[in-house]
Parts: C-alpha cells; structure tokens; sequence
C-alpha cells in the first residue's frame, strides 16, 4: 500500500501551491485520504491521521511538530517543506526522531534574488523620487530630464553595490550584478578568500562597505550574532545620498536607528521586511519621501509558489523511490540558516 500523506499549512496554502499535475504527481505515489491541510496536530482528526502517516507536506504556517505530534505519527519519516525556513515547525525532537526534513529554500532564492535586482537597479537610477515627482507634479515636472543630466549619482553605470551575507541568495545577486557594469564588494565572516575569487567579487570589512557603497543589499540569517548588525555606526558610515536595500530580515537592522538616520534625509532606504513585519500604521516610516516599503513581496508569490511546490513533490517522489533527498535540512544548519 503507497504510504499516507497530510498536508499541514495555511488552509488557503493548498489551491494556490500545488497545481492540478502535481496533485496527479502525488496520487501516483502516496495515498492521500484528506485534501484539506491541518492547521491544528491536537485536534481529534488530526490524532487520527497521524496514526498512519509517513509523509507530511508541509507549507507556511505548519504546526509545531513536537515530541507530543511525533509520539502520535510513529510511521513519520519525511517532512517535506514547501517553503524557505523551517525554524517555525521543527522542534528539538524533530531532529532527535531520525525523521528526514527537506526545504524548498533553493526555490524560494530565485524570486527573491530577482526582486532585490530590480529593487537595486531602480534605486540606482532614483526611481521612486522622480515616481513621487512625476505624480505630484501631474506630469509638468517629470517632463524635464535636465535635472539629472548633472547629477553623478543617478544611473548605474559604474555603480559600488555592497552585499552584506553571501548567502545563497546574496550570491544569486551577486550572479545578477555580474552582468552590468557595476563594482561588487561583499561583506561575509564566513566567506574564505578563495570563495570570493570564485564568486569574482572583492571582500570587504563590514564598516567600509557602508562607507563604500552606493547601495547596500542585506542578505546575513537571522540568527543570534546578526541581529541589530547595522546599527547607528554602519549607519552613520553610509555615503550621502546611498541605498540601503533589506529583501532579508527586519532582525539585522536596528531599526531606531535607522528611523533616526532617515529623518536626516542623508540617505535613502528600500524595505521589504521590516521589524515588527508589517510596521505598525503609526509607524513614521510609511510618511518619509526617502523610504520605500514593500509588503514582504520579495519572496515567492503567486505563480512563483508553483516552483517550491515543484522540489516538495519531487522530495516526496524520491522518499517513495527510495532515493536521497536533494535538499536536507539537519539540525546543524540552524545555526547559519535564515
């Protein structure tokens, strides 16, 4: 008999991830006796599919997978996540229990790579000022280009772009940049020399990349030695007129600190995921001209759910198959994971 598969997730999460062949996909390798996802491991019903389940598919919001939820799944021996970080559902015992934990995180990169891009390359050539202008003005002060034709600092020819974490995604950055005519340094404890020969990129301390920088791209986990890893002195480093662009997470940013450093109007900021996420609507942020935020878009969205969806199943094919997964989470990875 195939093995028993649930899904546990936001219960809106299926209809949007998993398209109509991957359900297909699904079905010829397990058996699947409730199409809805558990939101809840200590519910009655959920109790009760536990009982037989070897496969959970796994999705944002999962419940906490406990040693309580692991002593009611004895047959549990794949989570396949469908989404980045795991750090929200796996307990201690998670990966004490021997069960084989996957990640969809190499998925969840692309999109997230692809918006830092556009985000730097918009911030280079200061598009969301003369958004702001075009809009106030009604067209009549957009018009005129002469504005910029003096001004150095618009454009990204030549442009110093920082990237603060090489991390799987702070590296698919770094391939982007690579094709224009831009300067890369990187900032990375971890990063050996060697690596960064490879990468084709210059490292860099900390405190002079935000000095260097034209724009500064956060890309470090969220893990305890990272946390408030720009604060008022990198801050304070930063060039007039510079970007600082945070596609990571709002933890690496103390963020009075940069509310203080914004209201001078010295330098310019682009936030995709701030600290509280989202920001509170008194929060000063939403009113500077020089701030720009995004509601946590950078991640996979809409069609590009179908992607991470795609590794899930095939991790799901490949236990059923008898074949290693392509992308493990141990418990050992935690510790330089987002």
């Amino acid at each position: 008999m195939p093995p028993q598969l649930i899904l546990a997730m936001r219960p809106e999460l299926p209809h949007g991830l998993l398209r109509p062949e991957h359900w297909q996909r699904l079905e010829r390798v397990t058996r699947i006796p409730f199409r809805e996802a558990l939101t809840d491991f200590d519910t009655p019903h959920a109790t009760t599919l536990l009982a037989d389940t070897e496969i959970i598919l796994a999705g944002w919001n999962c419940p906490p997978i406990t040693e309580s939820v692991l002593a009611r799944a004895p047959k549990l021996k794949l989570v396949a996540y469908a989404a980045a970080t795991v750090k929200y559902f796996a307990s201690p015992a998670l990966w004490a229990s021997g069960v084989v934990v996957t990640s969809s995180h190499v998925p969840m990169a692309v999109p997230v790579a692809e918006f830092t891009l556009a985000a730097i390359l918009f911030c280079g050539k200061d598009t969301f000022r003369f958004i702001a202008e075009h809009r106030a003005s009604r067209g009549l002060k957009g018009t005129d280009t002469r504005a910029s034709w003096d001004n150095p600092r618009i454009g990204n020819f030549g442009k110093r772009i920082g990237i603060v974490g090489a991390s799987r995604i702070g590296r698919m950055v770094i391939a982007h940049l690579q094709r224009f005519d831009m300067q890369i340094r990187v900032y990375d404890p971890f990063l050996s020399p060697d690596e960064a020969t490879r990468l084709g990129v210059e490292q860099s301390s900390l405190i002079d990349l935000m000095a260097w920088s034209d724009i500064v791209s956060l890309h470090a986990p969220a893990i305890p030695t990272t946390r408030h890893m720009i604060g008022r002195t990198e801050l304070a480093a930063m060039r007039d007129g510079a970007y600082l662009i945070n596609t990571a997470r709002g933890w690496l940013i103390d963020h009075e600190a940069l509310e203080v450093e914004l209201a001078s109007r010295r330098i310019n900021a682009f936030i995709d995921t701030p600290l509280p996420d989202p920001l509170p609507p008194e929060s000063r942020f939403y009113d500077m001209p020089n701030v720009t935020l995004t509601p946590h878009l950078a991640g996979a969205q809409g069609n590009e759910l179908w992607r991470m969806a795609d590794l899930a199943v095939e991790e799901i094919e490949r236990h059923v198959a008898g074949l290693p997964p392509l992308a493990p989470v141990c418990a050992e990875d935690l510790d330089h994971i987002a």
